[in-house]
């Protein structure tokens, strides 16, 4: 089984800290779907303001984890020939639900897969669970541009 871990993830993309979000990828299916783990901690860099005395991700950073998953999915399973001076940019969320709060000092799971592509525009979906309850879910699209 093929897992990448937060080092090999941060070679594939351009994000560093406090917003390179996936700790790891694995369950990798080329091209097709992998599984992600978030480790959402009680000094992630969101928790002092988001709320006070009441942490909660936020979910425009779950939608962020769902994207740098499928683009770590994506590079990943392309010829590194071909990915080369390449970045994913998100296009769109066509649907974003938001079921449970997730609250820090926990593993957010995000199952995605690759539901279409086209050229150099990709379709994804996911779903993101703790404990193995549904937290969020969401469509989304994106596309590979070359770096600048």
């Amino acid at each position: 089984m093929i897992k990448l871990n937060k080092k090999q993830i941060s070679d594939l993309l351009p994000h560093r800290e406090p917003m390179l979000l996936i700790d790891e990828l694995y369950d990798i299916k080329k091209l097709h779907s992998a599984t992600a783990l978030v480790k959402v901690k009680k000094n992630s860099f969101f928790v002092q303001g988001h709320f006070p005395n009441n942490p909660v991700m936020p979910g425009v950073l779950i939608v962020e984890s769902f994207g740098q998953a499928a683009a770590a999915l994506t590079a990943h399973g392309l010829d590194k020939s071909t990915y080369e001076n390449k970045l994913v940019f998100l296009m769109g969320i066509e649907k974003a639900r938001f079921r449970n709060p997730v609250i820090p000092d926990c593993d957010l799971i995000l199952k995605i897969e690759a539901i279409r592509s086209h050229g150099r525009v990709w379709k994804y979906k996911g779903d993101a669970f703790v404990d193995g309850k549904k937290m969020a879910d969401a469509i989304w699209s994106a596309t590979i541009v070359d770096k600048k």
